[in-house]
């Protein structure tokens, strides 16, 4: 039986191998494969040192070993597959002009939907649910929110909230009309300070220095005229 078995495993085997090995081909024949990348080194020698378990025959130790072999081989044409197919998706979204950053942000957004649809996250949403419906609607929890709307209400309607009220709105009040009372104030001692005689003095005597310049400025703009027509004007023969 366990001969059989290992004839029925080895054919399947080798059909998944032949399977593998004509994509490997394909990809080859499209240019996806580098030579670096077919030499994919399979250290098959590594079971031929390793001692036979007692009970095995040589033929059936050998067929071990071969099968060893085949699925080493099979192995390394799945890694080619694999970098193949790594390569052309890579030069796919380089010509998307996708970023590494883009693929980042792609791969976050289809893990946290994946968590989103598992069905651990499902269940602890859905259990979180029925907690939350539990805690509302328990005994505890309707008792402890009658007590603080009672507390609530019992505290507006109390006399120390009530005169705690009226005394905020009346020093609003106070400090607004001893705002507005300061500002009259000020406006009242600026009209006083401009009818007093030390200002009007200080005014005209600011208004007779503004004069006096101006007058000086048109006795000099005067003086600047243009000289007549029997006066030549002086030669500059100085060397430019």
């Amino acid at each position: 039986m366990g001969g059989r078995r290992g004839v029925i495993a080895s054919q399947g085997v080798e059909a998944v191998a032949e399977r593998v090995r004509g994509a490997a081909m394909e990809s080859a024949g499209q240019g996806l494969l580098s030579d670096a990348m077919m030499d994919v080194p399979v250290d098959s020698a590594a079971a031929a040192r390793t001692a036979a378990p007692e009970g095995l025959s040589a033929a059936e130790e050998e067929e071990l070993r071969a099968e060893i072999a085949k699925v080493e081989e099979e192995i390394g044409t799945l890694r080619q597959v694999l970098a193949a197919k790594e390569r052309h998706c890579g030069e796919l979204k380089r010509k998307l002009g996708l970023t590494p950053l883009d693929g980042l942000k792609q791969n976050l957004s289809k893990s946290w939907h994946d968590v989103q649809v598992s069905n651990a996250y499902v269940r602890t949403s859905e259990k979180l649910g029925e907690w939350n419906d539990k805690v509302t609607q328990s005994d505890l929890y309707l008792s402890a929110s009658s007590t603080l709307e009672d507390w609530n209400e019992k505290l507006t309607q109390s006399e120390a909230y009530k005169k705690t009220q009226e005394t905020l709105s009346q020093a609003g009040q106070k400090t607004s009309a001893a705002l507005s009372n300061v500002g009259s104030v000020i406006s009242r001692k600026l009209g006083d300070m401009r009818n007093s005689a030390t200002f009007k003095s200080f005014e005209d005597r600011v208004g007779t220095i503004k004069s006096r310049v101006v007058g000086s400025r048109e006795n000099s703009t005067d003086g600047l005229q243009s000289p007549s027509a029997g006066d030549k004007p002086p030669q500059d023969n100085a060397p430019f």
